[in-house]
């Protein structure tokens, strides 16, 4: 047979929910949150009162290959299908996942294999190409990347009937991060408080999420492209007393994330304002104002500079050459941002 398609995590969905199944499924990879959804979706395969007799889970480091083909081949009890789902394949190694090649290579129509690999990808070569092989499934669920953090954050809103204003989204994004659990986590229960309809602005994620509107990354980084000193160290001075919700190593990232983007409008060819925004990856005027403000107030030399110290800082918050409290050393973080002279030995 044909090899798979790569599928997404929306269409493995729906082809489930559409009880379009295949054989076998092997769902691998760094982001666990996909990986957990969909074993929900398997489990719900089956009606409640045939889940007893021809739902199995096993977990790959409690059983061996040989349990978990012969739980494959018994046939279901009063049910169209049984479903076995294996659990931590991440945590056995290849020569125990390639043994369930001969299965794998013949599936029983009646029975749905799902194995799982969570965190990591499957290790075992012969039980993957007997995937492929067999008309099975193959998901890899990748960790997602910074810059797709803001388009996902916006589907997710949409798809919650909700709207959102753009320093809300970004301080969605600052505040969040990459993880995914988190994103849709925080948007499921703003569109349970705000209801279809409403607007996220930076006052209901206030007083829903914790984030304050006045004190966080989003704002500091505004604050550092105008070098408007008294906010930055205000906002520090919040983060220090606040540390649960505005851990360091976010804004730092944050932080050097602008400052990394700057870099990039210095060595542009075209110096147009549509061709920087695209450069920087900002879509609305409220995003590339920090970097006309940056671009006025930090030269090229001077980016430089506080690059370095960013990862000076990232260095000593990990207590190599420093015992100093996180908190102090992003003080003096921001201190040399503010001041920097741009002095670059060449």
């Amino acid at each position: 047979m044909a090899a798979p398609a790569a599928v997404t995590y929306d269409s493995l969905k729906s082809q489930l929910a559409k009880r379009q199944f295949a054989p076998v499924y092997l769902l691998h990879g760094e982001e666990g949150y996909y990986i957990d959804e969909l074993v929900k979706c398997f489990e719900e395969i089956l009606p409640v009162e045939e889940r007893d007799f021809n739902l199995y889970t096993l977990y790959a480091p409690e059983v061996t290959p040989d349990t978990v083909m012969d739980a494959c081949r018994r046939y279901p009890m009063m049910s169209e299908y049984q479903v076995v789902i294996l659990k931590e394949a991440q945590s056995v190694d290849a020569k125990w996942l390639n043994k369930l090649e001969p299965y794998v290579s013949h599936p029983s129509p009646t029975t749905i294999l799902a194995i799982c690999s969570r965190g990591a990808n499957a290790k075992g070569k012969d039980l993957v190409a007997a995937v492929k092989s067999c008309g099975g499934v193959i998901f890899e669920s990748k960790r997602l990347k910074d810059n797709a953090v803001l388009p996902l954050l916006r589907e997710l809103i949409k798809n919650e009937g909700l709207n959102v204003e753009d320093k809300a989204l970004e301080m969605l994004r600052d505040y969040i991060g990459a993880d995914i659990s988190r994103l849709y986590n925080e948007i499921s229960k703003l569109a349970l408080i705000l209801g279809k309809g409403a607007m996220i602005t930076p006052e209901s994620i206030e007083r829903n999420i914790g984030i304050s509107k006045d004190y966080n990354n989003f704002e500091l980084v505004d604050a550092l492209s105008v070098k408007d000193a008294k906010k930055v160290y205000a906002i520090i001075e919040y983060f220090r007393n606040n540390p649960k919700n505005n851990p360091t190593v976010l804004t730092v990232s944050a932080v050097f994330s602008y400052f990394a983007d700057l870099m990039m409008t210095y060595f542009a060819k075209d110096k147009s304002e549509p061709a920087l925004m695209a450069e920087v990856g900002a879509k609305w005027e409220v995003q590339y104002k920090k970097f006309r403000n940056g671009m006025r107030n930090y030269n090229a030399f001077q980016v430089i500079e506080i690059i370095a110290a960013i990862r000076d800082f990232d260095r000593k918050s990990k207590g190599i050459g420093s015992r100093q409290n996180e908190y102090l050393l992003l003080k003096d973080l921001m201190f040399h941002i503010l001041t920097a002279p741009g002095h670059i030995n060449i």
